[in-house]
């Protein structure tokens, strides 16, 4: 168990766990867009460490394109979405891949999807490393999923509570 701030985490899955799931995602991804111009656009912060290993494991030389937005305050969604960072890639023609940490409400997604729906790209789809589908509300398909989770709050592997415990190599899910 470990605490951070005032919550309490046990542990959830190893990094050799994560690294396994990320493995398969990023040959199935490979796979999929082999001969095709692929745009990675990673959702910052949760994504860095995600996106990081699976541009490693694929075989293919994908551009990575960043973008931040923000609907949490500590553990729970805001359910408002604001962006911070936006996007200056050009798209057009070009598939895009959003990469995700974890997918919950999908309005973070609907909000990307919408700011993307005029900048000509070929095809935009998702990938997420976690997803809550018991919580997930939207019409939005997500393409792929490494694994789908409970609606518990996990940090760990980029994912954060209030900043800290990014930088666990393990995920770990809030006790109780």
């Amino acid at each position: 168990m470990i605490q951070i701030e005032d919550k309490k985490f046990v542990p959830y899955l190893t990094s050799d766990e994560v690294q396994g799931i990320v493995s398969q995602m990023a040959d199935q991804i490979s796979a999929d867009y082999e001969d095709k111009p692929l745009v990675l656009l990673g959702i910052l912060n949760g994504s860095f460490m995600f996106l990081s290993d699976l541009v490693k494991k694929m075989t293919i030389d994908p551009e990575i394109s960043f973008l931040k937005l923000a609907s949490y305050e500590g553990s729970k969604s805001t359910g408002k979405v604001k962006d911070l960072i936006g996007l200056d890639e050009d798209l057009d023609q070009k598939h895009v891949l959003i990469i995700e940490d974890i997918v919950d409400t999908g309005n973070t997604l609907a909000h990307i999807i919408s700011a993307l729906e005029n900048e000509g790209a070929e095809s935009v789809k998702i990938a997420t490393l976690f997803f809550k589908s018991k919580v997930y509300s939207k019409d939005i398909p997500v393409d792929y999923v490494g694994k789908a989770i409970p609606n518990d709050f996990v940090v760990g592997y980029g994912m954060d509570y209030n900043g800290h415990g990014r930088t666990l190599p393990d995920v770990y899910q809030q006790e109780g």
